[in-house]
């Protein structure tokens, strides 16, 4: 089982740089952070890339989905602008990209399948592609909320490392529900959302072994941290770090 630190980096750390570039990355490991998460799913002409959202408009000054268009028209984007509300040179970088800039700054990475709907199969298949061609020394794990994602994705690479995201119980899924999923397909991990977390979905997650990490939609503070580490959460997805003190 992976030993994940206190803190990661969500999508590099988005509150201060753009998020999934390598610009937010690169700022993230020059803060101190030594594990990193980002996206990834696929362009049509099927090359990994680090795209968050199902469309363009939010991050780009492109309109549409990620992948209906080829990559080199995603490369020429300003995946800068949103952020810093002015032209930049920021680009949306493929995921080869970004595993040769881990390995260089021995950056420990969690890749989070983002598949548009209808391409799970396209975009496992590819990002399986891109990873095994490398070789590389550092830790990594999967995540997506798309159950079906990881399984595809385990059947590639069973030695891999797995997590769950989840972001709510309902659809009649509940926590022993998810339990029973994490030990049919030997997951290690939960990543849960900061509005359903307490103790008792804590604990029943670590008595049944794996562990516990915790994500939300905004920076979480450094108190609400600290309460999260004493209830036994083993790592949180932080957008900005700056407050927090790292080691």
């Amino acid at each position: 089982m992976l030993n994940l630190p206190k803190l990661i980096g969500h999508r590099g750390v988005k509150d201060l740089s753009p998020e999934n570039t390598i610009e937010s990355l690169n700022l993230a490991k020059k803060i101190g952070l030594n594990w990193i998460e980002f996206d990834v799913k696929i362009s049509k002409d099927l090359i990994p890339i680090l795209f968050h959202d199902d469309s363009l408009e939010r991050t780009t000054n492109g309109t549409g989905l990620p992948i209906e268009h080829n990559y080199k028209y995603l490369k020429q984007l300003d995946a800068g602008s949103f952020f810093y509300k002015k032209s930049t040179n920021i680009y949306i970088p493929t995921f080869e990209e970004i595993l040769f800039f881990c390995i260089k700054k021995n950056i420990n990475f969690n890749i989070e399948l983002k598949p548009n709907k209808g391409f799970e199969s396209k975009t496992v298949k590819s990002i399986a592609k891109t990873l095994t061609n490398l070789k590389f020394s550092n830790q990594y794990f999967f995540s997506s909320f798309d159950l079906n994602s990881l399984i595809m994705m385990k059947k590639i690479l069973p030695h891999s490392n797995y997590s769950f995201l989840v972001n709510d119980f309902k659809n009649n899924q509940s926590l022993s529900d998810i339990i029973v999923i994490a030990n049919k397909y030997n997951f290690f991990c939960f990543g849960i959302n900061l509005n359903i977390v307490n103790s008792e979905v804590i604990d029943i997650i670590l008595e049944n072994n794996l562990l516990v990490t915790v994500y939300s939609n905004k920076n979480i503070s450094v108190n609400e941290a600290n309460q999260l580490w004493s209830k036994g959460v083993n790592s949180i997805f932080i957008d900005d770090p700056t407050k927090f003190k790292l080691i």
